[in-house]
C-alpha cells in the first residue's frame, strides 16, 4: 500500500517539477549521446558518422522522452492541463464567437441562478440567522371550505404545548405594525406579537439587552417592553448604546426597550423586515377586537413549532392532530369541525411564501427553458464552428490523434465556456439576488424584504447547471467527429439550402428546440398577462375609481376610545365639508390590504348547523353611508346612520351570500344573528363584493356600526373626482387643524389597492414576460445563424440557380420559406408542449383557460415576425450572389 501512494506522491510532485526535470532529462539524454559519438569515435568513425551510428543505436530521442515523461508524471492531468491550454487560446483566436456565446450561457445560468437564489432565501431557508431551519413547521388551522390554513386562538396554542411531546419548541410571530411620525406624514414600522420564548426557540439572541423572559407574554397589556432590530436601533436611535432601558411609543403606549437583535435578523416573516417585537400579552395594544388571549375563539396568532431531532413530519402531524381531535370533544362551541396542520416553511399559509410559491414554481420551468435554449444556441455555435475546424481535426486524426481525444478536447472547450459562464451567471445573480422586491410596490413606505440567498446548495445546483451546459454544448459538436474523415474533410459542404435539412439535421433540430421552448414561454407570457388584464378589469363589487383611502394614526399617537371617537367625527364632518367631496366615510379595514378581517362564530335564528359545523364569518367595522362611498349596492334594508350607536339597538347588515347560506330563500331583514353572545338584527343586505383576494369565491360576510365596536384604528374612504395628490393635501390641512401633532397616512385609490394585492401576479407577468423575450431573442439568434450558415454554403447552388434564371425573389423565396419551415415545426412542437404544460399555471390564472385560443395565436404571430426577422438578412445576402464568381470558384 505504501508503495502506490508514494508513487502517487512522487508523480503528482513531478507536475510541479516540469521544467526542471525536463532539464534533467535533456542533460542525461546529451550524455547518453555524448557516451555514444565517444564510443564510436574511438572505433574509427568520422564525427558525423559516429553521431549518427549514435543517434541510430539510441533510438527515438523524442520517443524515448515520452516514455519517460508517461512513467513519471500522471497523462490524464497533464492531457487535460494540455486540453484547457488548448480551449483558451482557441477563445483568444475567436473573441467574437466566445464572447457571443459567453453571453448566451451567462444569461441562461444566471437566471437559473437567480431563480434558485430566490427560492432558496424565500421559501427553503427564509429566516438569516435563525438556526435549523429544516427542523421549523408552521402551524394553522384548517376548516371545511377553507383552502389554506387559519391563525389559531391563544388557548388552543397553549393546549398544543402542553400536550405535545415530539416537538422542541412552540412559538407564536404574528405580523402587525404602528405608525411612527415623521414631519407632516405617517410611517408605518413593522412588527411582531411573540411568545416569550421567541427568540430562545429561533436560537438568535440580542446584542444588547436581553429578550423576553418567561411570563411576559402573559397578562393583559401587562408588560410594556419591546427588543428592536437592529436596523431600527441604527437607523432612529442613532446606535444608542445606552439605548437599553429607554421608552419608544408604541401604538399608543410607552414601551421600555429591553434589548436590541443582532445585524442582519429580519424576523420570521417573508416579505417584511420586522424592526420590534413585543409579548403577546400587550396584543390588545397593536390587535382590533379586544383581548384575546382568553378567547379560544378568538383566531389571531400565526405560530410555529420545532421538531425534535429523528421526528419526521408525518409522526408530528399524527400526534398534534390526535390533540386536535381531543380539543373539537372539549370545546365544541369554538372548535367543531376544526382540525390542525403542519406545514414545511416553503408552504407557511400565513406569510408570502405561500403567495409566492406558484410564481416561483413557474419560474423554476421558465429559466430551465431559456437554459436550454441557451445551450442549444452555443451548441449550435460550436456546430458551426466545428465544421470550419473539420481540416484542423482531420490533420490531428492524420498524425495520430484517437476520435476520444478529439471529443475530450472538445468537451473541455465547451467545459471552459461553460466555466466562464457559470461565473458570469453567478455574477449575474449576486446582482439580481434582490431584485425580486423591486417589482413590488412599497406600502405606506415599507419597501418589501425578499432577498434571495446564495449559500452552498445554490452554489452546488449552479455546478450541475454548469454541468449539464457542458455536456450539452460539447458533447453536440462531439457527435460530429463520428463522421469524419479525409475525403469528408476535402469536399465542400454544399447540400443546399433545400437539401440541407437532411445532412444539417442537428443544427435544425437545435433551431427546433429553441423555436418550440420559445413558443411555449409566449403562450405562458400571453396567458398572465390576460389573466392579469381580467382580474384588473373585473369589478371586486365596490369602486376602485373615485373612491380614496388613508388613515390617520391616532393610536399610535396615543388617542383613547373617546378622545378618538370624537376626532373621527369631528375629521369627517371637515372632509364632508371639503370642495369635490361626494361622501365620506370610516371603516376598520380597506378591503384587498394585507391586514385580516375580524371573524367570529355566529348562530342564526332558524339555522341548524350540522354536527360538525360551527359557523365562523368575517366581518367589517364600518361607519355611516360606507356602503354609499364605497359603491357597494345594498340589495334591500337600509345601512348604518348615525343613530347606530352604542346606545341603539345591535344591528348587521349582511352580504348575499350570506343570507343565501343561512336564511336559505327568506328574507333577512329584521331576523337575528348572534354574534359574541349578543344578538344582532338584520336592517340590509348587501350586494357580494371581495374582501381579501380578487380570485376569492364568495363568502359569508357582515358589516356592524363602527359606533356599536369601535376601533380607533380605523381607515377613512372619500368619494372624490379630485386626485389622491390634492386630496392628500386638503386632508392634511384638516388634520392639523384639529391636531398639529397628528401624521396623515398615504393616500391611495383603490384601485391602486387592487393593484398591490395582484402584485404576485404582476410579478409572474413580468419574469414570465422578460424571460420569454430574452428566449425569443435567442431563438432569433438560433434561426439567424442556421440560415446565414447555410446560405453562406450554398454558394454554387445559388449561383446554379441564378445562372439557370432565377431571379431575386425566387432565391428570396427559397430563403425564407426553409426559416418558416424550421419554425412551422417548432411552433408545432412548442404547441404540443404548450398544451401539456399551461395547466401548470391554473393557480395563477383568473377566469383565463390554460388552452385560450387567443394566447397562442398572439404567440405564433410574435413568432412567425421573429423568424421573418431572422431569415430576411441571410435571404438578401442570398439575393446578393454573383453567379460567375459563384460557379469559377
Amino acid at each position: 500500500m505504501r508503495e502506490p501512494f508514494r508513487t502517487f506522491v512522487h508523480r503528482l510532485g513531478a507536475l510541479f517539477r516540469r521544467r526542471r526535470l525536463e532539464d534533467e532529462l535533456d542533460e542525461e539524454l546529451r550524455s547518453h549521446l555524448e557516451m555514444g559519438v565517444e564510443l564510436n569515435l574511438r572505433k574509427g568513425m568520422t564525427a558525423e558518422e559516429a553521431r549518427r551510428e549514435a543517434l541510430r543505436s539510441f533510438g527515438g530521442v523524442e520517443q524515448t522522452k515520452e516514455n519517460y515523461r508517461d512513467q513519471r508524471g500522471l497523462p490524464v492531468i497533464e492531457t487535460a492541463l494540455e486540453d484547457l491550454r488548448f480551449g483558451f487560446r482557441m477563445l483568444r483566436r475567436n473573441p467574437g464567437f466566445s464572447a457571443l456565446a459567453i453571453l448566451c450561457l451567462t444569461l441562461g445560468i444566471g437566471a437559473n441562478a437567480a431563480v434558485f437564489s430566490w427560492i432558496e432565501g424565500i421559501l427553503f431557508r427564509p429566516y438569516p440567522a435563525v438556526t435549523h431551519q429544516e427542523r421549523l413547521l408552521a402551524l394553522g388551522g384548517t376548516a371545511p371550505g377553507e383552502a389554506r390554513g387559519t391563525p389559531l386562538s391563544w388557548p388552543d396554542f397553549l393546549d398544543f404545548e402542553r400536550s405535545c411531546t415530539l416537538f422542541d419548541a412552540f412559538f407564536v410571530t404574528k405580523i402587525m405594525g404602528t405608525t411612527l411620525s415623521i414631519g407632516d406624514r405617517a410611517e408605518v414600522t413593522t412588527g411582531s406579537i411573540v411568545s416569550a420564548n421567541y427568540f430562545d426557540a429561533i436560537g438568535v439572541h440580542p446584542i444588547l439587552g436581553r429578550g423576553f423572559e418567561p411570563g411576559e407574554d402573559t397578562g393583559r397589556n401587562a408588560h410594556p417592553v419591546t427588543v428592536i432590530s437592529y436596523q431600527l436601533w441604527k437607523g432612529r436611535f442613532k446606535g444608542d448604546p445606552q439605548i437599553v432601558g429607554k421608552t419608544q411609543r408604541l401604538s399608543g403606549t410607552l414601551h421600555t426597550i429591553v434589548g436590541v437583535m443582532p445585524e442582519g435578523f429580519y424576523g420570521t416573516f417573508v416579505g417584511w423586515a420586522i424592526e420590534f417585537w413585543v409579548p403577546a400579552s400587550m396584543e390588545e395594544n397593536f390587535e382590533a377586537g379586544g383581548y384575546k388571549l382568553e378567547d379560544r375563539g378568538a383566531r389571531w396568532i400565526e405560530a410555529y413549532v420545532r421538531l425534535k431531532p429523528g421526528v419526521n413530519l408525518r409522526q408530528a402531524q399524527e400526534e398534534i392532530s390526535a390533540v386536535a381531535a381531543r380539543l373539537e370533544s372539549a370545546y365544541p362551541d369554538t372548535n367543531r369541525g376544526r382540525g390542525i396542520r403542519l406545514w414545511p416553511l416553503w408552504q407557511t399559509p400565513f406569510n408570502n411564501a405561500g403567495t409566492l410559491l406558484p410564481t416561483l414554481e413557474i419560474m423554476l420551468v421558465v429559466v430551465v427553458f431559456v437554459l436550454l435554449i441557451a445551450c442549444a444556441n452555443v451548441g449550435n455555435l460550436l456546430l458551426v464552428r466545428s465544421f470550419a475546424r473539420r481540416h484542423e481535426m482531420t490533420v490531428r486524426m492524420a498524425i495520430g490523434a484517437g476520435r476520444g481525444r478529439l471529443v475530450k478536447q472538445l468537451v473541455t472547450e465547451g467545459l471552459v465556456l461553460s466555466a466562464f459562464g457559470a461565473v458570469g451567471g453567478l455574477l449575474v445573480a449576486h446582482w439580481c439576488r434582490h431584485a425580486l422586491v423591486l417589482l413590488f410596490p412599497a406600502r405606506g413606505g415599507v419597501t418589501m424584504y425578499l432577498p434571495g440567498e446564495i449559500d452552498g446548495r445554490v452554489l452546488a445546483l449552479s455546478a450541475g447547471v454548469c454541468l449539464l451546459a457542458t455536456l450539452v454544448v460539447g458533447v453536440i459538436p462531439a457527435i460530429q467527429t463520428r463522421k469524419l474523415d479525409l475525403a469528408g474533410a476535402l469536399k465542400a459542404d454544399s447540400a443546399g439550402v433545400v437539401r440541407g435539412a437532411g445532412r444539417a439535421w442537428v443544427r435544425s433540430g437545435l433551431v427546433l428546440v429553441q423555436v418550440s421552448l420559445s413558443f411555449v414561454l409566449l403562450v405562458g407570457a400571453g396567458l398572465l398577462l390576460e389573466s392579469l388584464e381580467r382580474i384588473r378589469n373585473s369589478s371586486p363589487g365596490f369602486s376602485t375609481h373615485g373612491v380614496l383611502e388613508t388613515a390617520v394614526p391616532l393610536v399610535s399617537a396615543g388617542y383613547d376610545a373617546p378622545r378618538a371617537q370624537s376626532f373621527q367625527d369631528e375629521l369627517l364632518e371637515r372632509v364632508k365639508a371639503l370642495p369635490g367631496v361626494e361622501s365620506a366615510a370610516f371603516g376598520r379595514m380597506t378591503p384587498l390590504s394585507y391586514g385580516s378581517f375580524s371573524e367570529t362564530p355566529i348562530a342564526v335564528d332558524g339555522y341548524q348547523p350540522p354536527p360538525e359545523e360551527q359557523p365562523i364569518v368575517q366581518y367589517n367595522e364600518v361607519g355611516p353611508d360606507y356602503f354609499a362611498t364605497m359603491g357597494i349596492p345594498l340589495v334591500s334594508g337600509r345601512e348604518f346612520t348615525r343613530a347606530d350607536d352604542e346606545k341603539a339597538a345591535l344591528v348587521a347588515v349582511v352580504n348575499e351570500t350570506m343570507a343565501a347560506q343561512y336564511w336559505r330563500g327568506r328574507n333577512p331583514i329584521s331576523e337575528r344573528v348572534q354574534v359574541k353572545g349578543r344578538w344582532m338584527q338584520v336592517i340590509g343586505v348587501a350586494k357580494d363584493s371581495k374582501y381579501e383576494s380578487v380570485r376569492e369565491t364568495p363568502k359569508p360576510f357582515f358589516y356592524v356600526p363602527l359606533r356599536q365596536n369601535f376601533s380607533r384604528g380605523a381607515d377613512l374612504f372619500i368619494r372624490t373626482p379630485l386626485k389622491a395628490e390634492t386630496m392628500a393635501t386638503a386632508l392634511a390641512r384638516e388634520v392639523h387643524a384639529l391636531d398639529p401633532g397628528l401624521a396623515l397616512y398615504e393616500v391611495i385609490t383603490l384601485q391602486e389597492q387592487v393593484d398591490r394585492s395582484t402584485s404576485p401576479q404582476m410579478v409572474a407577468v413580468t419574469l414570465v414576460g422578460v424571460l420569454g423575450g430574452l428566449a425569443l431573442l435567442l431563438a432569433t439568434i438560433g434561426l439567424y445563424g442556421v440560415m446565414s450558415y447555410a446560405v453562406s454554403q450554398s454558394t454554387r447552388e445559388l449561383g446554379l440557380r441564378m445562372a439557370l434564371g432565377a431571379d431575386a425573389s425566387n432565391l428570396l423565396r427559397l430563403v425564407i420559406s426553409r426559416g418558416l419551415v424550421l419554425t412551422a415545426g417548432g411552433v408545432l412542437l412548442g404547441g404540443v408542449v404548450a398544451l401539456a404544460l399551461t395547466r401548470l399555471l391554473g393557480n395563477l390564472l383568473y377566469e383565463v383557460s390554460p388552452y385560450d385560443p387567443l394566447a397562442f395565436g398572439s404567440a405564433l404571430a410574435v413568432m412567425t415576425m421573429a423568424a421573418l426577422a431572422a431569415c430576411f438578412l441571410p435571404a438578401w445576402r442570398a439575393t446578393r450572389t454573383d453567379p460567375a464568381r459563384a460557379l469559377r470558384d
